[in-house]
């Protein structure tokens, strides 16, 4: 994905090993897996407590995340 922000996340030894084990044996890159996770929480989210209005995420000031 070209010009995608990035982010750091802090996290322990342990669970990035874990996270990556889970990766491998699914056959997914660390980077995929973050991904599938992080849409799988997205629609959890949306399906709990309903759609995230567009109005509402276009306000969200993401410039920090973009080199």
């Amino acid at each position: 994905m070209k010009n995608s922000p990035e982010i750091t996340v802090r996290i322990s030894e342990d669970l990035l090993r874990k996270l990556i084990y889970v990766a491998e044996s699914e056959g997914r890159s660390l980077n995929n897996q973050i991904l599938m996770l992080s849409r799988n929480s997205v629609a959890y989210f949306e399906r709990a407590k309903g759609k995230i209005p567009a109005e509402k995420l276009a306000n969200i000031d993401i410039s920090d995340y973009f080199a």
